[in-house]
């Protein structure tokens, strides 16, 4: 899992710059077309996140408490909702939030296995 932290934590840090730029691209469209959509808004909600767990995700993969996973499960999960509800226009967010999902189940995943492995 040590691993899998370091590789996500920076595809999460190069992928906020990505989401962002294309958020506000969406947002600039929404804007002048006028169609009170707020998919650029929330594709800043969901690269904030990434970013956010891509830091937390790098800083704690050598820890072997739960906090760290614990903290990336909710940053996850809320990028994971945003994107999904948020998406409208933006189709692309999807995308990106289903790649928050994937982390969000290699999070959980992270805990169960700990847990395992300290039982054994």
């Amino acid at each position: 899992m040590k691993i899998w932290k370091l590789v996500s934590g920076i595809l999460n840090i190069i992928l906020f710059l990505i989401i962002s730029l294309q958020s506000c691209a969406a947002g600039l469209s929404n804007a002048l077309s006028e169609n009170g959509e707020v998919s650029g808004t929330a594709g800043l909600v969901v690269a904030v996140m990434l970013l956010a767990g891509g830091i937390v995700s790098i800083a704690t993969r050598k820890s072997e408490k739960k906090g760290g996973n614990i903290a990336l499960i909710v940053l996850y999960a809320i990028a994971v909702v945003i994107g999904f509800a948020g998406a409208g226009s933006y189709g692309d967010l999807k995308i990106w939030a289903g790649w928050g999902a994937i982390c969000l189940v290699m999070a959980v995943l992270a805990i169960v296995l700990d847990k395992k492995h300290k039982e054994a």
